[in-house]
């Protein structure tokens, strides 16, 4: 499978090109970038320029864009009001954050992207048609304005009652719109099982979410490096094998240091603890690829 790592990894930083260079020299082909603009501000002209022009002369390529979930640049603590959901069912505020997701879907326009991750809701949100029938309307207007760009939306299997496996196939069948997914492992092993939900979603999954947790939090544990992680690897990377080809090992971890609430550390220090991280992530790929229901 082809790897790719996420640059949630680093979410808490800005985006440099000294970090896809790190990246790039760990031997990792392709990444996909997170939009919280803490890290890449899709609406800063000149941080967008750099890092076109980076990608221009890079082997490093861009395989996907996860849309902005808020946006400020504090993870949603300045309030309610700088949530980014595509189930708003008012009109009149839903608009607004299709626009801020339409802003980021216009990075292709000088980093060309294949896929944009999408969730519908918000973690642990209720199930009601009526946000089924925003979240429509949202997708049909950002399917068009991303086709338009090169760009193909993927619906994320996030733990709410809006987003598990069968709820999105729910969704796809009752819009009629046809859209492709993204598998996150851990938001599966959140809703129960990890392999039973793939199987739901297998015939549509474009990309992957690879992180582990212990069934009760979200927090994007390193797979088989990390304490803590119930999912069992074997049988998921054999259910990954039983697709071959039809989507990448994606990689989305979070940063043991941010995880602990470690204080901040000088710039110096950081670039050493992003290369123990990439070191660790590389470790995570051989390990998983090496995984065998045989052994």
């Amino acid at each position: 499978m082809n790897r790719v790592l996420s640059t949630h990894l680093f979410v808490n930083h800005r985006l440099t090109v000294a970090t896809l260079d790190r990246i790039q020299r760990a031997g990792i082909p392709a990444v996909e970038i997170f939009c919280a603009r803490q890290h890449l501000d899709y609406r800063n002209s000149a941080q967008m320029d750099e890092l076109g022009h980076w990608f221009r002369d890079s082997e490093l390529k861009l395989h996907s864009l996860h849309s902005p979930m808020y946006t400020d640049k504090i993870w949603g603590r300045s309030g309610p009001q700088a949530v980014v959901t595509i189930t708003e069912p008012v009109k009149s505020k839903r608009l607004p954050m299709v626009d801020e997701i339409k802003r980021a879907i216009a990075v292709a326009e000088t980093v060309p992207f294949r896929y944009l991750i999408q969730h519908i809701g918000v973690g642990g949100e209720a199930f009601d048609e009526g946000k089924i029938e925003a979240a429509f309307s949202a997708l049909e207007q950002l399917s068009l304005f991303a086709r338009q760009r090169g760009v193909e939306i993927l619906l994320e299997n996030i733990p709410n009652e809006l987003s598990s496996a069968e709820r999105l196939m729910y969704f796809v069948n009752v819009t009629h719109l046809d859209l492709n997914f993204v598998f996150d492992t851990g938001h599966a092993n959140l809703l129960g099982n990890a392999e039973s939900e793939f199987e739901i979603m297998k015939n549509r999954v474009r990309s992957t979410h690879v992180h582990d947790n212990g069934g009760t939090a979200d927090s994007h544990l390193f797979p088989l490096v990390a304490e803590g992680g119930t999912i069992d690897w074997k049988r998921m990377m054999a259910a990954f094998r039983s697709r071959e080809g039809q989507y990448p090992l994606l990689l989305e971890l979070k940063d043991p240091a941010a995880a602990a609430n470690t204080p901040e550390r000088p710039s110096a220090d950081r670039a050493h603890v992003d290369r123990a991280n990439l070191e660790r992530a590389k470790e995570v790929f051989d390990r998983l690829e090496n995984l065998r229901n045989d052994e």
